[in-house]
């Protein structure tokens, strides 16, 4: 009787069709369209923003969307030729939405940390904030030392939430930070008096400031935090996407559109996207 598998021409034969096999299935894996070829043959762009974030995001009186972020996608939607959508997205759900499909790139002021990027993809850098401390007038706080000891808040799981959370730790002094869930929590929270002050993106706060919505709040001086780099972001998994992206925001600087965009909606120079001895 024949051994299959030492018969020199069954052999051959066998590893022929799995070699057929094995090239029929990279030609499907290849052949596969990704996320941006399903954003173009679907006509829209359905971009995750956060509208409680001015100048970034927020509604005008019209309770139409508005700012920076929707600007930006508004101008990724017309370079990709299709139309586009807000999905409003709280912070805390920018990730969610990409994961859960409701979105396909976030454009949502997202710091590009190394604990999200396990989770989400991230392009180089669209956007760079300072911050600032924003609490009430009659507080006396004038400066981020002063916060010690203070009951202070900001939305969870963000750069600058985190930061705050750390620092009251280690003050100690009776100090308490309050994590909440969106940036509008935090500001009705701080005009209320349930917490002292909060630290935000120097951007945001001049707009509330001056916005008058919250009788009462001012600028209480700098942060000392490292600038706070934000990126787009999608699936980690979608290499074709991000490459499209990462392109994206290199021609909106280099055509100037950012710094248009800059001066719209904050005023004076962008800051700059790059960070010295760093390849990126």
């Amino acid at each position: 009787m024949t051994d299959y598998f030492t018969s020199p021409a069954l052999r051959t034969g066998a590893l022929f069709v799995a070699s057929g096999v094995t090239a029929i299935g990279l030609s499907a894996g290849i052949a596969k369209a990704d996320k941006l070829d399903d954003i173009i043959a679907s006509g829209t762009l359905r971009c995750a923003v956060v509208l409680d974030f001015p100048p970034m995001g927020s509604r005008d009186e019209n309770n139409e969307p508005t700012g920076f972020d929707v600007d930006y996608c508004s101008d990724l939607a017309d370079a990709l030729g299709v139309d586009y959508e807000i999905v409003e997205t709280p912070f805390p759900d920018r990730i969610p939405a990409l994961v859960s499909g409701r979105a396909d790139v976030g454009v949502a002021s997202t710091s590009d940390t190394l604990e999200r990027a396990k989770t989400a993809g991230f392009t180089i850098p669209y956007f760079a904030f300072t911050n600032v401390v924003l609490t009430r007038e009659e507080t006396g706080i004038d400066g981020y030392e002063s916060l010690a000891g203070k009951t202070v808040g900001s939305v969870a799981g963000t750069y600058e939430g985190i930061q705050l959370d750390a620092d009251i730790e280690k003050w100690g002094e009776g100090g308490a930070y309050r994590p909440y869930q969106s940036q509008a929590d935090v500001f009705l929270a701080l005009s209320q008096g349930q917490i002292d002050a909060t630290v935000v993106t120097s951007t945001v706060a001049s707009s509330i400031v001056e916005s008058g919505k919250y009788e009462g709040l001012t600028i209480g001086g700098d942060a000392p935090y490292l600038p706070d780099y934000v990126s787009l972001i999608t699936l980690r998994s979608e290499y074709g996407l991000l490459n499209y992206l990462d392109l994206f925001i290199n021609q909106q600087v280099r055509t100037g559109r950012y710094q248009e965009l800059y001066e719209k909606w904050v005023g004076g120079d962008a800051p700059d996207l790059t960070i010295d001895k760093s390849y990126r």
